[in-house]
């Protein structure tokens, strides 16, 4: 099974990135997903996407609510397609403690149980906050995360507010909550992947995420931290799913550009790591070319 833990779909184009065209909708991304992609010579799709608000649609603009609306206004396109396409898309919620924590926490709780949703994402960079500061607004989101059983998606590779070591207090202060460092440390402003690579090794509830991450790296840190510890995700858009999958694949050739990676140790990253975190099972799953009665128009 292949899960995409990290896609962005809209029906706005991102107040942020301000890409040309037109907004990557549910439908375009699904599209997406079905490639085909091929994966030691056979053809597979991405079976899952969890998905989220693209960042800058979740930061306050003129002329949009406030408090728990305003919430509700950035989720909203989100909570559509995840009802609308149960079957691909989980939903991931976006945490703004600037529009109030107790709301942000109480929209999450929201989203889990009355949504299915399955995953929390902090964008401290975005959102403007140091998060090793900003403990009275992160703690409760990381606490409450354990409690509804979801791992927290952290972006990270920002700064001055998404340096990977910034999150040591949240994940020393909630130990059996899941942490994903999202994009091995590395973003626009800077590249951190050595630090996301040792907070991962030396954290047992911390994972990272692939994406982003250059591939001779990737190679250097599976023999760090094993398949168990990375997890699949691509950060679409503006990334395109085939050139990171390509990335994990070349695992499996042998020195120097691969690690010798068996095939289960590359299913782990695609998918199998995540996959009971998201309530799934690691057996679940499409790994053939979707048919084409099956496929999404745009």
């Amino acid at each position: 099974m292949i899960i995409d833990i990290h896609t962005h779909p809209t029906n706005s184009v991102d107040a942020a990135w301000r890409h040309g065209g037109t907004p990557f909708t549910g439908e375009r991304l699904i599209k997406l997903m079905d490639g085909p992609y091929m994966v030691c010579g056979k053809e597979r799709r991405v079976d899952y996407s969890v998905v989220q608000p693209p960042p800058g649609n979740t930061v306050w603009r003129d002329g949009m609510p406030t408090g728990r609306e305003g919430v509700r206004h950035y989720m909203a396109y989100c909570r559509e397609i995840v009802h609308n396409y149960p079957d691909r898309l989980i939903g991931c919620f976006t945490y703004n403690p600037r529009f109030g924590v107790e709301v942000g926490l109480e929209e999450l709780e929201r989203h889990v149980t009355e949504d299915g949703f399955k995953m929390v994402k902090i964008h401290s960079n975005m959102h403007a906050y140091r998060p090793d500061r900003a403990t009275d607004w992160i703690f409760p989101l990381g606490e409450k995360a354990g409690e509804l059983g979801i791992p927290v998606l952290i972006h990270t590779g920002d700064p001055p507010y998404s340096i990977p070591s910034q999150f040591y207090p949240l994940i020393d202060h909630c130990p059996q909550t899941t942490f994903i460092i999202g994009h091995f440390g590395i973003q626009t402003g800077a590249a951190y992947p050595f630090d996301a690579a040792w907070m991962t090794k030396k954290n047992a509830n911390v994972l990272v995420e692939t994406g982003w991450c250059f591939q001779s790296r990737i190679v250097e840190f599976m023999d760090l931290l094993g398949p168990e510890k990375m997890i699949f995700g691509t950060d679409s858009p503006p990334n395109e799913p085939g050139v990171w999958i390509r990335m994990l694949e070349v695992l499996t050739w042998d020195y120097p550009q691969g690690c010798n990676l068996s095939e289960e140790g590359l299913e782990k990253v695609l998918g199998n790591n995540i996959a009971p975190r998201l309530g799934l099972s690691p057996d679940a799953g499409t790994q053939g070319e979707v048919s084409p009665s099956e496929r999404v128009g745009v």
